[in-house]
């Protein structure tokens, strides 16, 4: 086994992976001193990680895609974490962080939408503005209310993202359409994306912790709807409203 030690969302977490290049994953997440967590990989782990992987294949009508075994072990250490991180009221959330003025703002829609390319237009725009996560940010749940947006390594295949902690100011629900348009939602009508793009474990216990951190978030940040299509104008009317420009 390969042992280093990590720190993710202030939490400082031990690994025992598998591979020997699996810590180079984690090159910007490295940490020292004793760890709250402990993590420890299986053979059974990965092969557990490719089964996943080859449903998900096909109920994309994709062929089945070929994986090393050092991204099995960063997806299985990501499934391993995940699970014990919600129990500190830690979820992680599929979508995209970008920081603006000290704040964090999140793109999320299902995969394929466009909220890459609107995090692009952000970029293009917005000369001050940096990608925390460019995929699956956690979001952590402060006993204040406050939600803040925590970077992670599992960036996306575009590889965005840089190691912070930020306040988490809103949460956008992209949707496609020929013009560009965003209202301000509820946590009632934003509840059904956000279920949707939050990790929900295996088993009864898990989502019985995820249902109050969704409510949670949805309680603590700005909600917005926006149709959008690849042009910058979107961003302009994002930004916006968002940013309250």
């Amino acid at each position: 086994m390969h042992d280093f030690s990590i720190e993710l969302c202030g939490v400082k977490i031990g690994i025992s992976a598998l591979c020997p290049d699996t810590r180079s994953f984690f090159r910007d997440y490295l940490s020292s001193g004793p760890a709250e967590l402990f993590v420890a990989i299986s053979p059974e782990d990965l092969s557990y990680e490719r089964e996943q992987a080859r449903l998900q294949d096909e109920l994309d009508g994709v062929p089945p895609r070929r994986y090393s075994d050092r991204y099995m072990e960063t997806q299985a250490i990501l499934r391993k974490v995940a699970d014990a991180l919600l129990m500190k009221d830690k979820l992680l959330f599929h979508g995209s962080c970008l920081a603006v003025g000290g704040r964090a703002y999140m793109f999320t829609a299902p995969s394929g939408t466009g909220k890459t390319t609107h995090t692009r237009l952000w970029l293009e725009l917005l000369p001050e503005a940096h990608v925390l996560n460019g995929d699956k940010p956690f979001l952590a749940l402060e006993p204040d209310g406050q939600v803040l947006c925590c970077a992670d390594p599992w960036q996306g295949k575009e590889n965005y993202g840089t190691n912070e902690i930020l306040p988490l100011q809103a949460i956008c629900i992209i949707h496609r359409g020929e013009s560009n348009r965003i209202e301000e939602i509820s946590f009632s009508e934003a509840f059904a994306d956000l279920i949707r793009q939050a990790y929900r474990p295996e088993g009864g216990d898990g989502m019985l912790k995820t249902l109050p951190l969704v409510g949670r978030i949805g309680q603590g940040v700005k909600l917005y709807r926006l149709w959008c299509n690849m042009d910058l104008e979107a961003a302009k009317v994002s930004s916006a409203a968002m940013l309250k420009r």
